[in-house]
């Protein structure tokens, strides 16, 4: 389990997009919150270093990503891959779904998240 530093401006910053989640998120959220997945504790727009991920469960050093349509191609997407990229190299681990899956095909994505 790391420890994973992030500043206050983050922290601000996760609050303001949970009140701001996409339909997908709020869906997933409904799914992982109050340890109802095998009694795991999630958290909901998590600040980890610079980056702020959708949902972290700490034991497991687990981020979960949802991706609303912006987020498929181009600069957005690049971004993404980096972001990824980063932090994976922070040891963690992450699984990425798209809005669609998530409010489309929910048993499969919650799943591959167990």
């Amino acid at each position: 389990m790391l420890h994973i530093h992030y500043s206050d401006t983050a922290k601000e910053r996760g609050r303001t997009l949970r009140k701001q989640g996409i339909l997908g998120e709020v869906l997933l959220w409904e799914r992982l919150r109050r340890r109802q997945m095998h009694g795991y504790q999630f958290n909901r727009q998590k600040p980890l270093d610079k980056y702020i991920v959708d949902f972290y469960y700490r034991k497991l050093d687990l981020v979960i990503e949802v991706d609303g349509a912006s987020h498929q191609e181009g600069q957005a997407h690049r971004a993404d891959e980096d972001r990824e990229n980063a932090l994976r190299a922070m040891g963690l681990s992450v699984l990425r779904f798209s809005e669609k899956e998530v409010r489309y095909q929910m048993p499969d994505v919650l799943e591959r998240i167990s």
